[in-house]
């Protein structure tokens, strides 16, 4: 699953690629994007910014209600359950992404390995959105199963929208929306990085093209 990804253009520029609205003009984003922190989306035509990951309460061994915690993705298998259904029917949204990242290697010493797409400043990653009481409005990517190119990284990879699909999956019925919930089949450009994935700490890289 994705918990960490990379979104390096401005504002101004990414509603031009995706012939949105610019509702975040003037507005600032790390261009490293971690869960529960601001990111941006394309949503009725406008790209604004939303927060990323739907909140969940749990409850705790006393019965006590816990802090909410961000739910970042939904796997394309659960779009039809209670927790999804309402969004996934009603509330699709394009997140622009320039990378995202898996962790890779043994626990405690996991590295991060960086995924594109070749010749691709920023892709569409299919997106779900609700506004809530926690923290207003918030999104999360969809996911399915993982390319070949990177199945030893993950398992799981965002569902990535071709240009002729994005209109279908933000307005189209909800069997075409989960006929677009594919694994991405094109090459996918990775970065094996030797940072660290808790801390980004740089010892080493390796580039190849998947």
């Amino acid at each position: 699953m994705c918990n960490l990804y990379r979104m390096t253009k401005g504002t101004a520029e990414v509603a031009a690629m995706f012939a949105a609205a610019d509702a975040a003009a003037g507005s600032n984003y790390a261009a490293e994007l971690y869960p529960g922190y601001p990111g941006l989306v394309v949503e009725g035509g406008r790209l604004r910014p939303m927060n990323w990951g739907l909140p969940v309460v749990l409850t705790g061994k006393q019965g006590q209600k816990l802090k909410p915690k961000p739910v970042t993705n939904a796997r394309d298998d659960k779009l039809l359950t209670p927790f999804w259904r309402d969004s996934f029917a009603r509330r699709r949204c394009l997140i622009p992404v320039t990378q995202w990242a898996e962790p890779q290697g043994p626990s405690g010493r996991m590295t991060r390995s960086w995924y594109s797409l070749p010749d691709t400043e920023v892709m569409a990653v299919a997106g779900l959105w609700r506004p809530t009481a926690e923290w207003g409005d918030c999104y999360a990517m969809v996911m399915a199963d993982s390319s070949p190119a990177m199945a030893e990284v993950h398992d799981r990879m965002p569902v990535i929208l071709a240009r002729d699909s994005w209109e279908t999956w933000t307005d189209g019925s909800i069997d075409h929306a989960l006929d677009l919930c594919q694994t991405w089949r094109g090459p996918l450009l990775a970065d094996h990085t030797g940072d660290r994935w808790s801390d980004g700490a740089p010892i080493g890289r390796q580039d190849s093209l998947l």
